[in-house]
């Protein structure tokens, strides 16, 4: 069930599956990793982690790069690749997301991948791009338990459709405002020049303290549900030091098909951290908030490779884009998928046990719609 089908109410109007693959072309794919319960081994578990593949104009087109931005709110995080496309605006390739220890394996995955699927890609450079959260209250985080091979998974199964939200992919171990984290997801429909065109926001959650969340403006603190890391914020089960509220870390993708430039991109993803604020988080220094936008129109001209003539052959290339001062509707469009994206993560999920005992547990569903009930008469 998703937080709509709860009755939780928002505003904006989503496109068919009110996710990122509304957006045409966009493909995501995931690869699930769980196991082992017990007592925490290095390198045997408990396992609960995985890896999630966003790819902007599909499979096989991954040469093109199209118009993409970049923004921090809080750096205490990592997403691979940003230099490159804050120098040239472009974005290529797979969008990868993951534990925080399992960035390089995934990075090499995903040249893995390239070299078998598109070798001339991979003849010139590489700069993956892959992001992470940090999932080591649930998962033994510092086994290597992701591999190349789980990387090359989840991209060769990313198709468009339902995409999986809460405890799947690189979301399997996270946590959310004290509660299970994870996926969620979310789209909007924007109409601009007599066309209609689509917001699709992605997000790995894994931030927040528990007395921060609101839903639907009203405060969920102090629901009925037991602390999730045992006796105090700062200890868990087996005694050892966990993370404190609000630490974890929220990875957020936008998509659009309506034609922007680099800086228009880079605006939309400046704008997630309003639709996070929604939710209740002030973002905590803890917390790595690291955000992409991207637009598939113009796919391919912004392109940067060698050279395939000399200067005096070569032609020039053309974008297009929504004037700047018709930008608000896909800023607003952002704020309300962001913020819908977060509510699904944790409504979609279900309690996990993991590394120690270790338990994240599930928003209660039944406290937060008598909550919202009362708050909305």
């Amino acid at each position: 069930m998703r937080a709509r089908e709860l009755g939780i109410p928002f505003e904006g109007t989503p496109a068919t599956r009110n996710a990122i693959t509304d957006v045409p072309g966009v493909l995501v794919g995931m690869t699930t990793l769980v196991s082992g319960d017990g007592p925490l081994i290095t390198d045997g578990g408990p396992v609960r982690t995985g890896v999630t593949a966003i790819l902007p104009v599909g499979q096989d087109n991954v040469r093109k790069a199209v118009p993409a931005g970049v923004y921090s709110l809080n750096g205490n995080g990592e997403m691979t690749g940003t230099h490159w496309i804050t120098e040239t605006g472009g974005l290529s390739g797979p969008i990868m997301i993951t534990n925080t220890h399992a960035v390089g394996t995934v990075h090499r995955g995903v040249i893995e991948w390239t070299k078998k699927h598109h070798p001339e890609a991979a003849i010139e450079w590489l700069l993956p791009v892959v992001a992470e959260t940090w999932d080591g209250y649930l998962n033994d985080i510092n086994g290597a338990h992701v591999t190349t091979d789980h990387a090359v998974a989840a991209i060769e199964s990313a198709t468009t459709g339902a995409v999986a939200e809460g405890s799947f992919g690189g979301g399997t171990g996270m946590n959310c405002y004290g509660y299970k984290g994870g996926n969620g997801t979310s789209s909007r429909i924007v109409n601009f020049g007599g066309q209609e065109y689509v917001v699709g926001v992605f997000l790995q959650a894994n931030f927040g303290d528990r007395d921060e969340l609101r839903i639907a403006g009203i405060s969920m603190k102090d629901l009925d549900v037991p602390f999730p890391m045992g006796e105090s914020t700062w200890i868990s089960h087996d005694r050892t030091r966990a993370e404190p509220p609000g630490a974890g870390s929220v990875i957020a993708i936008v998509a659009t098909n309506a034609p922007l430039l680099p800086d228009q991109c880079r605006a939309l993803a400046r704008r997630v951290p309003l639709g996070l604020a929604r939710t209740g988080t002030a973002g905590g220094h803890f917390s790595g908030d690291i955000f992409l936008a991207f637009s598939t129109s113009n796919a391919g001209e912004l392109s940067s490779g060698f050279p395939e003539s000399s200067p005096h052959d070569a032609t020039m290339r053309n974008l297009s884009f929504v004037p700047w001062n018709y930008m608000d509707a896909f800023f607003t469009a952002v704020v309300q998928c962001v913020e819908e994206s977060v509510v699904n993560a944790l409504i979609c999920n279900d309690t996990m046990v993991g590394r120690d005992g270790n338990t994240s547990y599930a928003l209660p569903h039944d406290q937060v719609m008598n909550r919202i009930n009362k708050g909305l008469i």
